[in-house]
């Protein structure tokens, strides 16, 4: 058997490269004025166009939420004020669906644990009543004035969900001093 030769390839020396690019004319400084301006006008323009006010009325902050509690001297001495939201949720199971109601947003307190006492001091609730909530180590948040027929509930801390916003998933972050109810 005869070997055939090898079959032959274009010889790469014989292709001319490309001839060199011309040098550049690029300023670097211009880029960096037009894209500071860029952002500028971007900003100047949020600004300008958005409705957002950063007027104390139109800020959540911690001490509007305390001055709207209930009995907000006493709330605040012993529990915590909160925003408590007042919604209903219905599952039907064949279909299986959700419905929820819009919630109903209003001030609220809890009180520590150690603090659950007032309730019975006032004769809001039983001795009976603070037991049982004592015993599930839970304690009672409330919805209106005490003086005046408020809606007191025994609550339960709900701990397993963490703040999102303080702590990412995947975060390890231990628990703060002033969240001990």
């Amino acid at each position: 058997m005869a070997r055939r030769p090898p079959p032959r390839y274009s010889d790469r020396r014989s292709n001319p490269s490309p001839p060199p690019s011309p040098k550049s004319n690029i300023n670097y400084g211009t880029i960096a004025l037009f894209g500071g301006i860029f952002v500028l006008g971007i900003g100047v323009g949020i600004g300008v166009s958005s409705n957002a006010s950063f007027d104390p009325k139109n800020v959540a902050s911690r001490e509007v939420i305390d001055k709207s509690a209930p009995n907000a001297e006493l709330c605040v001495q012993y529990g915590a004020s909160a925003i408590v939201a007042d919604m209903r949720i219905f599952l039907t199971l064949n279909p299986f669906s959700v419905f929820v109601t819009q919630p109903q947003m209003q001030p609220g307190c809890v009180l520590r644990r150690s603090n659950m006492n007032l309730l019975e001091q006032k004769r809001l609730i039983t001795s009976e009543q603070a037991r049982d909530c004592r015993n599930r180590m839970n304690t009672f948040g409330f919805v209106g004035s005490l003086d005046n027929k408020p809606t007191i509930d025994c609550i339960y801390p709900n701990d397993a969900a963490g703040n999102l916003f303080l702590n990412p998933p995947g975060s390890v972050n231990p628990r703060s001093e002033g969240e001990n109810f």
